[in-house]
């Protein structure tokens, strides 16, 4: 099954390649190219050449790169490209670090090229990346701003570089959690997930597993609170929050005295998750963006039943509004709001109808 997320954004991958088409830009003959949050879409299909290098660290859209047979991975920081492509995040701090990265992986004389919709920050994000490289050329298609220069080091702004770099490296955040700029409520601990945490029975017991573990915070909480596990899984989709949510874990089972085995998986729920849970704890998503998936939240409750054990355990936290009580009771046969506040709600579910 493929997952559930938001649409590809054809109109920003169409903005992106309109100075190829205008004959603005070249593509190099050789394929040296990298494009970084890569996204699949029926442009990249036509336009893309062989021996092009995409990266992409949130698990579904990286899935789909792959199924339309780009190659997939992660650039080395020595490499250099011709072209390197970018399609900034929004979260200010990590499209610098972003930046920073295409500029190195540019030097040299390559091409830097972003495309951001203006409504996303498209003249901030311009004037970044011409503070990092000077010159900067921009045009405008389907309410997109895509903008271009090229990294030499006699105009590249080595310092500035070098700083923004720095700025995608993990770092305590205001709840005492390795996080970092761009991940789920990266500089706090999530209001939701702490109405969870606060909740948590100290009767969980076996192997429980944290659904969407973003940065760690729920897990770290499960082992502090929880002293009968005896085994934790995390499931994130976004790979730059596997390294904290590690770190953070590890932690917490040094802080714990006990012995707790652990894994920490690249992983869309969506998909589907193999293996048996006697608890699964979850604050699941429910937005990719500005995009409103509340099926994203539905799948997540539908993949936790078909992991748990029969007299198994989900503990839910969602937003109050969304109705998630009816996708509940299709597949669990108790269900009860443990309670109620700040605009969420703690639901426990148990009972799976297998």
């Amino acid at each position: 099954m493929v997952g559930i997320h938001a649409s590809t954004p054809d109109a920003v991958l169409d903005a992106l390649f309109l100075p190829f088409s205008d004959g603005c830009l070249r593509l190099p003959g050789d394929g040296s190219v990298l494009f970084l949050r890569a996204r699949d879409g029926y442009r990249l299909r036509e336009v893309a050449q062989p021996g092009w290098l995409c990266e992409q660290s949130f698990k579904p859209f990286a899935d789909a790169l792959a199924r339309s047979g780009f190659t997939v991975g992660e650039a080395t920081a020595d490499a250099r490209f011709a072209l390197v492509l970018v399609l900034p995040p929004r979260q200010r701090e990590e499209a610098r670090a972003l930046f920073a990265r295409a500029a190195r992986h540019a030097e040299g004389g390559g091409t830097v090229l972003a495309c951001v919709p203006n409504a996303e920050g498209a003249k901030s994000a311009q004037a970044d990346l011409a503070a990092l490289l000077g010159s900067i050329s921009h045009l405008s298609k389907h309410k997109c701003r895509v903008f271009w220069g090229v990294s030499e080091a006699s105009s590249c702004d080595l310092p500035l570089r070098e700083s923004w770099l720095a700025l995608d490296a993990s770092q305590i955040n205001a709840a005492g959690y390795l996080s970092r700029p761009g991940l789920f409520a990266w500089d706090r601990a999530d209001t939701a997930s702490a109405l969870l945490a606060a909740h948590l029975p100290d009767d969980l017991h076996g192997h429980v597993a944290d659904f969407g573990a973003g940065y760690g915070y729920l897990s770290a909480q499960v082992v502090a609170r929880c002293p009968h596990i005896t085994a934790i899984d995390l499931y994130e989709a976004e790979a730059r929050a596997l390294e904290p949510a590690q770190l953070n874990l590890e932690r917490a089972i040094q802080e714990s005295a006990r012995k707790v085995d652990f894994g920490v998986h690249w992983h869309d729920i969506t998909t589907g998750i193999d293996g048996q849970y006697d608890a699964i704890v979850s604050n699941p998503p429910f937005h990719q963006g500005r995009a409103d998936l509340p099926d994203l939240g539905r799948a997540f409750i539908a993949r936790a039943a078909a992991a748990l054990v029969p007299q198994g355990r989900l503990w839910l936290v969602a937003n109050r509004h969304l109705p998630y009580e009816s996708t509940l009771a299709a597949h669990f046969e108790q269900v009860r709001t443990v309670t109620t506040q700040d605009g969420f709600k703690v639901i426990e579910a148990k009972g799976v109808r297998k």
